[in-house]
């Protein structure tokens, strides 16, 4: 997997960023432990969390 940076993320709604969650969340265990996919899966999902975090609650 890719990481997904704060660029890419900024462009994103707030539902689309939560499908991403849910979507790198169930592939994060599926790669080997301390293989470049996992780690920027789990990267990726900081990235997801610190963006859903700085956008207001609410749909």
């Amino acid at each position: 997997m890719k990481l997904i940076t704060h660029f890419e993320l900024a462009r994103m709604s707030k539902p689309e960023l939560q499908t991403l969650f849910r979507m790198v969340s169930g592939r994060v265990a599926t790669y080997p432990q301390g293989s470049m996919e996992r780690i920027n899966a789990l990267a990726s999902l900081q990235n997801i969390q610190r963006e859903l975090s700085m956008r207001p609650s609410g749909p």
